[in-house]
Order: structure tokens, then C-alpha cells, then sequence
């Protein structure tokens, strides 16, 4: 690791927050060329004990850092300077680098690529689409092309109430119902609900995209050990945090079902301090493969604290992009007030026909369809990791799309993606997930994503890991 050259003479009297004057310095020596693209700085820890100031106060810096594309933070690796070329393009820099040392990094193809958040397409109805997205054209009037209203058109309001009602259990009303264009802009949004600096919860491992929002906002981030039911409730206490992010239906990369008691805990945690909140982040609740869909943990809150955040991405298509929040009433209340003047960031076009696609059953039928298509490659990929049984428990095959593989031979994950790079089969290990430097201890756990593969991949591919793993 090189460590970085700090040599800030941080003063109280400046009228700059110590975090503001970390983030300059930083800034300015990767703007002068001083720090190149790649280069590794210290850990949070090791700079706040560095410099003698909280951990905190780093974490806020960083954050920024990161946000502003200055940092890549990179999970249990740390931080490293990011792909600053267009700075020197712009002459923001003094020293300018040549392009060719920094070679941007370019994502290999594999053969095989058991990601688990691939999805598959070949069944979209692209002809139903194409027919609804040119009836409403052919009968658009002026008010189509107008703004709009900024939590989304009051009709796909009401749908998705219908629909979340039918299939998960929520309760909620339209006016509580806020429609953006991804569950990244709807947590930006939410950061300006609650307030900056707000302390979170998260399970650990976790989703990394909303780890990295929630650094981007400088919230502080208490990162929460998970047993078989899920995150725990105890420790979620003793972190002091006010707001939690869940996904109880199932988890994350870990595939655990929450059930009805530690959720029962998590409500009681969220009641027992005013200003405690949930996010319940239900992302891909549609594909279940064995007894009835588990309800929300919205449908059991009589306190107004679980803030339901879900998207059409993973059922529907990703370039949909289209995601819905449920906001208990006493925020609501405060998006009216703070928060109302954000217009809309999907179009009354998208939004008008992706209502039609729900309301007139066409949804419904194309997740009937995806549910088995998802349930054969499952079955099959089951039926091929019966020779892994020795080696391997498998896990996390009632819902989502993929399963878990947890190694009983002692072998690192980092030796069972390498084995497998070598048969050019992309392979997933848990260590990625964990938003934490220090290596957990336990038997390797990897990640085989089946929902972006044909059932003839999904063969090939576990026949070349045979050869590696066995």
C-alpha cells in the first residue's frame, strides 16, 4: 500500500470542518497528478489514527471523495484513486498526464458468467409492448407532454397500489406512492426526506449499490452481523443508528427469508425512538418457487415506520427503470413540505404505458411465464449440483436467482474464483459483498447467479467447474 503523504496541519480556527479539510487536500493532490489512477490510500481507521481525529470524520471525506468521483471504494480492498483523465482533459489540473497512463480498465467476457443479477429477455413480450406504446401515441394529447405531477401520475399510482396490495400485502394509497426513475433516485430523494447525516444500519453483507449511496450522502454507517433470520436485532441496538435497511423477504446476497418474529423485533426496534425508520427495500419479492409469496414487512406496520422501497427493473426489463417508494404518512407530510418541488424523472409516456402493460394483465401473465422459465433453469442447475453435494452445501434455492455454494473443504473464495477463471467461468464469492476490511472467518460461500443463462450454459458451465472444484 502507499501510504499517503499527509501533511496537513489541520486548524480548528481555519472556518473549515476537519473532513473539509481532508477532502481538499486529497483533492487537490489528485487534480495536481501527485496521486495517480489506481493508487491505493490508507484505510479510514489507519488515517484517523494518523492524524489523531474520529474515524468519522474520515468516513465523511472519503464519502465526498467518493461521491464526486475522485475515490473508488472498493469492498474489503479500501480506497484508490479513480479514472481522473477527463480532469486533466479539462485543465483543471496543473501537471498534465499523458492518456496512455491511464488505461482505462475494460470488463473481460467470459464464457460463462454466473452473475446473479442477470436477467432473461428472450421472453419479453416485445410485440405487446410495442403495440400499447403506439395505441397511446396514436391517442396522445397535449397533457402527455405536460410535466406532470413530481410523485408520478396519480393512474400508475393507483395501479401499483392495486398491485402491491394483491401481491405483498402493502397498505398504502396513491398520494403515499412516489414513481422515479430507479431506486438510486429514489434514495437521493429520501436523503433530502430525512436530513443529512443521518446514522444507518445495514445488513452485513449487503446491497453494494445502496452502500455506496448511503457513503455517497456522508451518512455515518453501522454495518450489522446477520444470523439464519436475518440481521440482528441486538446489535442493531447497541449501534445507535436511527434508520435500518432491510430486505426481509430475501436478503441480499445471502437469500435469507426473514421470519415473522425477528421482523416483529425489527417493528418494536423502529417503535420503541421517535425518528426510527425502516427501509424495506423489496427487490425481488416476484420470483418465489416454493409455498405463497412472503408478505411485506409494511403489511405488518401500524406505527408508520417502514419506508417500502421496490422496482419493475428486475420483473420487467432494467432499461424500464421505473421504481416506487411508499412513504409513511409523517414523511410524507415532510416531502410535501421540503421535498414537493422535485419534478418527475420518468416520462408520462413510460409512466402511461407501463400502466397499461400492469392494468390490463399483461404483467401478471409475463411474470406467470418468467416464474417457470426461472423455476426450470433452477431445477436444472439443482439437478447438476448433485455431484457438488459432497463438497459443497447448497443453499438459497426457494426464491430469487441464484443459489449459494458453501465449501466444506477449508478452500478461500479466492481460490475457487481463480480455479474457475481458469476454465473462463465467472463465479461470485460473499467476501465481495461484506462492507468491511477485516476477513470473516468461515467456509467459503459462493455465488451462482442462473437467471442470465440458457439451461444449455448453465450445463457447460457447471460441467467446466467440475473440473476445478471436484
Amino acid at each position: 500500500m502507499r501510504e499517503l503523504p499527509i501533511h496537513i496541519e489541520l486548524e480548528s480556527k481555519s472556518g473549515k470542518t476537519l473532513y473539509e479539510q481532508i477532502y481538499e487536500y486529497i483533492r487537490e493532490e489528485i487534480r495536481k497528478g501527485n496521486l495517480l489512477q489506481g493508487e491505493r490510500l490508507p484505510s479510514a481507521r489507519f488515517l484517523s489514527d494518523d492524524l489523531q481525529i474520529s474515524r468519522t470524520t474520515v468516513d465523511m471525506a472519503y464519502g465526498q471523495l467518493v461521491a464526486e468521483g475522485y475515490l473508488v471504494a472498493k469492498p474489503k480492498s479500501g480506497y484508490f484513486v479513480g479514472d481522473v483523465r477527463e480532469l486533466y482533459n479539462t485543465g483543471m489540473t496543473d501537471q498534465p498526464v499523458e492518456a496512455e497512463l491511464l488505461p482505462r480498465e475494460k470488463k473481460p467476457e467470459w464464457r460463462y458468467d454466473f452473475s446473479p443479477t442477470a436477467i432473461d429477455m428472450s421472453q419479453f413480450p416485445y410485440a405487446t409492448w410495442k403495440k400499447i406504446t403506439k395505441n397511446i401515441m396514436v391517442d396522445a394529447r397535449s397533457h402527455m407532454f405536460a410535466l406532470g405531477e413530481p410523485q408520478g401520475d396519480i393512474e400508475l399510482r393507483r395501479t401499483i397500489c392495486r398491485y402491491l396490495h394483491g401481491s405483498r400485502g402493502v397498505n398504502c394509497d396513491p398520494e403515499q406512492v412516489i414513481v422515479g426513475a430507479g431506486n438510486d433516485f429514489l434514495l437521493l430523494l429520501l436523503e433530502k426526506i430525512l436530513g443529512r447525516h443521518i446514522h444507518v444500519a445495514m445488513e452485513n453483507p449487503t446491497y453494494i449499490r445502496a452502500y455506496q449511496i448511503f457513503r455517497s450522502f456522508a451518512y455515518p454507517i453501522s454495518l450489522i452481523p446477520m444470523d439464519d433470520r436475518g440481521m440482528r436485532v441486538d446489535k442493531l441496538e447497541e449501534s445507535g443508528a436511527k434508520l435500518a435497511y432491510v430486505m426481509p423477504s430475501r436478503q441480499y446476497p445471502t437469500g435469507i427469508s426473514m421470519p415473522i418474529g425477528r421482523r416483529m423485533e425489527l417493528l418494536r426496534w423502529a417503535g420503541r425512538e421517535e425518528e426510527r425508520y425502516l427501509i424495506e427495500d423489496d427487490y425481488d419479492s416476484e420470483f418465489r418457487y416454493k409455498g405463497k409469496p412472503l408478505p411485506s414487512l409494511q403489511a405488518s406496520d401500524r406505527l408508520g415506520r417502514v419506508i417500502y422501497i421496490g422496482t419493475f427493473s428486475k420483473a420487467i426489463a432494467p432499461a424500464i427503470r421505473v421504481s416506487y417508494m411508499v412513504l409513511p404518512y409523517p414523511l410524507l407530510e415532510r416531502y410535501r413540505r421540503e421535498c414537493g418541488f422535485f419534478s418527475s424523472t420518468v416520462s408520462r409516456i413510460d409512466q402511461t404505458i407501463l400502466n397499461e402493460f400492469i392494468s390490463d394483465g399483461y404483467f401478471e401473465r409475463y411474470l406467470n411465464k418468467m416464474r417457470k422459465r426461472y423455476r426450470t433453469k433452477r431445477d436444472f442447475l439443482l439437478g447438476r449440483l448433485r455431484d457438488f453435494e459432497k463438497d459443497f452445501t447448497v443453499s438459497g434455492e426457494n426464491a430469487g436467482l441464484h443459489v449459494l455454494l458453501k465449501d466444506k473443504r477449508g478452500r478461500s473464495e479466492e481460490a475457487l474464483e481463480q480455479a474457475a477463471a481458469g476454465e473462463d467461468v465467472k463465479v461470485y464469492g460473499m467476501g465481495a459483498f461484506r462492507m468491511e476490511e477485516e476477513q470473516v472467518k468461515g467456509p467459503a460461500t459462493m455465488i451462482l447467479g442462473y437467471g442470465g443463462l440458457t439451461t444449455e450454459e448453465i450445463g457447460e458451465g457447471i460441467s467446466a467447474l467440475k473440473k476445478v472444484w471436484l
